[in-house]
């Protein structure tokens, strides 16, 4: 058995993925990149400068867990950024990356804060998505952000409450989860609820506290 076929089902759910966020806007031209860690701790990830939409399982880049390009076409730009979350939390399986248009509009806005790019206005952001703090700008690829996204879900992992995305400033959200479906379930609520605050004029008031709690207790909500 080759190596695509040993990896085919991941192949696979990599470009559906991709094409559905391709088809319903959530990524546009070029812009944005899925990987996925494999059983061995190496990955799968998109090339670089590929359309999402029109990915071809034959194509994506095998790298393994030091690094280095195994197989396929060349790398995401973005390989570092999915290595150091991988490595900060052993709980993803799956990191996505998009140009997605009301949370790259809410940057350019204003965010509710840096901890929290939108205040928790549904019960379904609370429970599905949580905190998703907003990095610093700095140019595509720099290394720097990796760091800064490594740390930050590192300290959280360590906190007991583990984030599912930030929002890379002016650029885009990157979320992780178990799978690519659940990863995109993830992005899909985050753009949601950022569509949602923009359309209130960025002035809804959030869920009170008792009503955070409420969630917790049912739904074991992570805030």
């Amino acid at each position: 058995m080759n190596i695509h076929e040993a990896h085919a089902a991941e192949r696979e759910q990599i470009c559906a993925v991709g094409l559905s966020l391709h088809q319903r806007g959530y990524v546009h031209a070029t812009a944005g990149n899925i990987s996925v860690r494999l059983g061995d701790d190496s990955f799968l990830i998109t090339p670089t400068d590929a359309c999402l939409g029109t990915l071809a399982p034959e194509r994506l880049a095998h790298v393994g867990a030091d690094g280095v390009q195994l197989r396929g076409d060349r790398a995401s730009k973005t390989l570092a950024l999915h290595r150091r979350i991988y490595a900060a939390d052993p709980d993803a399986r799956c990191v996505l990356h998009t140009h997605a248009t009301h949370l790259v509009a809410l940057t350019l806005a204003g965010v509710w804060s840096q901890p929290d790019i939108v205040p928790p206005i549904t019960p379904y952001y609370v429970m599905k998505v949580g905190h998703v703090p907003l990095a610093p700008y700095r140019r595509p690829g720099d290394p720097a952000t990796a760091d800064w996204v490594h740390d930050t879900l590192a300290a959280s992992v360590a906190a007991g409450k583990p984030l599912r995305g930030v929002m890379l400033d002016r650029l885009g959200p990157v979320v992780w989860h178990r799978s690519p479906a659940e990863a995109s379930a993830v992005l899909e609520e985050l753009e949601e609820t950022a569509h949602l605050w923009l359309l209130n004029g960025r002035s809804a008031a959030p869920l009170s506290d008792a009503q955070i709690e409420d969630l917790r207790q049912a739904f074991g909500a992570v805030w």
